[in-house]
């Protein structure tokens, strides 16, 4: 077994006690055998099929060749053979999360460059398994470092799909299937919200959802601003936490307010917005001439996974007129949950939602929504009429299926199927189930914390983000101060390279106010264990009990 693997994994630790369960290790060892049998009899099986592609191009397969000899289905076949190995060795315990290379040695090690000759189809095959050898098994059970994670086979299968059927989704004749299924979801989505009328669309991430409420805002604010843009117009002003998504900034940018009109409001120590500071900006925003019109409260912050209090900052916006959006991003999907919901509770008066599935549920990247309580305000905002693409004398369809101006893309792809895919395989039931799972988890992995000599809980987690720090021995007995606190944040980075290195696991770190650099577990994948809890644990400690 790879050195990867401990001690922890296969025990059950019941308060300071460790019982060893050879169950869970006959269990962990078997699984990973056959994996590795798997593995060992496509390797042989690719290689005699790779001999069939010496000598091939891309002219000897669809759709250049005229008379294609089964080389298209070869080819193909060597490809997905090397996706299933990935995603078996993904879900392999014994394997490395990364295995870390630097720039140079990538391209040392991988033949990247692009030549004006074409390249042999069996060298395209073997450069493809290279590059993901060196690439980060997002799906991993042991892979905390990012707000997604987990390889969801139904949701791979609908990306598969996907990129063949290449659809784009700014017109039903387009997309007539997917165009359908966008609607359906979106409608579905829109209930658990709570929303009872509306619009919805997806976007290229929760970034570009986030600045789309914010056009949609200020167009209801000022509909003239789409044709005489902001001149004339008072300053308009922008309200979120000093915890939420950086994104806002950027949305503020990029619509051509700046970076003055965000207004950062404080946060409780565990990067809760504080209602009344809310109050007290927007107040002071009108004193000094400007329009408060837009409030982002958040649903699951990055670092902590704090939920804003949406009542009463949903109270606020209705005494301001200001538009009332929530960045759920991140922790929208506990409305699949009847346990969890009610960390957004009030969600339902919000005038916007952004939500992405591919963040908690783990549908593949990238899948990220925007739901509107207004039904025609997309449109209305955002609409060109583009006559060559949006003809309004079709005679087989209502036109006004055409989502295409509901945006500012164009070209939009497909990313709905995947996660209708899943909730079609899983039901909600089963979605609630991942949820549920994922907190069990964190909350199995705090109270394990709690129990534990020299690691610290920082905050008690409200999503599944869990927030600590591991206190090595010879910084235990030292006073508090400016020292210990230089030390404390110089431990979650060394202990970082030293887990990369090794490729034992992914966790990320961060400081907060003013606590200093700590680490940020977040735990999504349907995979992950408390066996895997326990090992992270006690991999912190191994990696760093001599600094």
């Amino acid at each position: 077994m790879d050195a990867v693997m401990s001690s922890s994994n296969g025990s059950v630790k019941n308060g300071s006690t460790t019982v060893g369960t050879k169950h869970h290790e006959v269990m962990h060892n078997l699984g990973d055998g056959v994996a590795a049998v798997k593995k060992i009899k496509m390797d042989s099986q690719s290689q005699q099929n790779v001999q069939l592609l010496d000598g091939k191009t891309f002219k000897d397969m669809l759709p250049w060749s005229e008379n294609d000899t089964g080389v298209t289905d070869e080819f193909i076949g060597e490809m997905v053979n090397i996706l299933k190995n990935f995603l078996h060795e993904t879900h392999d315990r014994s394997s490395k999360v990364i295995n870390f290379k630097s720039p140079d040695e990538i391209l040392k090690e991988l033949d990247l460059d692009i030549t004006e000759h074409s390249t042999e189809l069996h060298e395209l095959i073997d450069v493809t398994k290279k590059i993901l050898d060196l690439s980060v098994k997002t799906g991993h059970p042991r892979f905390y470092n990012q707000l997604f994670a987990g390889l969801d086979v139904t949701g791979l299968m609908g990306q598969w799909a996907s990129a063949t059927a290449n659809a784009s989704m700014y017109t039903f004749e387009m997309a007539p299937v997917f165009g359908t299924i966008e609607k359906l979801v979106l409608k579905k989505m829109r209930e658990l919200v709570g929303f009872k009328t509306g619009d919805g669309l997806l976007f290229p991430g929760g970034s570009i959802s986030n600045m789309q409420a914010m056009n949609l805002a200020r167009y209801k604010f000022n509909p003239n601003m789409k044709e005489e843009g902001l001149f004339g117009c008072p300053r308009l002003a922008v309200f979120t936490s000093q915890e939420g998504h950086y994104s806002t900034v950027k949305a503020a940018v990029t619509l051509g307010l700046g970076t003055k009109s965000v207004k950062k409001v404080k946060t409780d120590s565990n990067g809760k917005m504080i209602t009344e500071e809310l109050r007290a900006e927007i107040i002071k925003a009108q004193s000094h001439g400007e329009r408060p019109f837009f409030v982002c409260a958040t649903a699951g912050t990055t670092v902590a996974g704090a939920y804003d209090d949406l009542e009463k900052i949903g109270d606020i916006c209705n005494e301001f007129g200001c538009w009332f959006h929530v960045d759920g991003a991140w922790g929208a999907s506990v409305l699949f949950s009847k346990k969890y919901r009610h960390l957004v509770k009030g969600i339902e008066r919000a005038d916007s939602v952004t939500w992405n599935p591919h963040k908690l549920i783990s549908v593949p990247l990238q899948c990220s929504t925007l739901l509107v309580k207004d039904e025609g305000l997309l449109n209305a905002c955002n609409r060109a009429d583009a006559k060559y693409l949006f003809q309004k004398d079709k005679k087989l369809y209502d036109v006004s299926l055409d989502t295409g101006d509901k945006t500012f893309q164009c070209g939009r792809p497909n990313d709905i199927y995947k996660f209708w895919l899943m909730w079609k395989a899983k039901g909600t039931n089963g979605l609630e189930e991942h949820v549920d799972r994922a907190f069990d988890n964190s909350r199995y992995l705090a109270e394990q914390i709690k129990k534990r000599e020299g690691f610290e809980l920082l905050i008690e987690p409200e999503c599944t983000n869990t927030c600590f720090r591991y206190l090595p021995p010879s910084v235990r007995d030292m006073p508090d101060g400016p020292e210990k606190n230089a030390r404390l944040s110089a431990i979650p980075p060394e202990i970082k390279k030293r887990m990369t290195l090794k490729g034992s696991m992914m966790v990320g770190y961060q400081p907060l106010k003013d606590r200093v650099n700590f680490f940020r577990m977040i735990i999504i994948s349907a995979a992950v264990t408390h066996e895997d809890m326990d090992f992270v644990l006690d991999e912190i400690e191994r990696l760093g009990k001599d600094l």
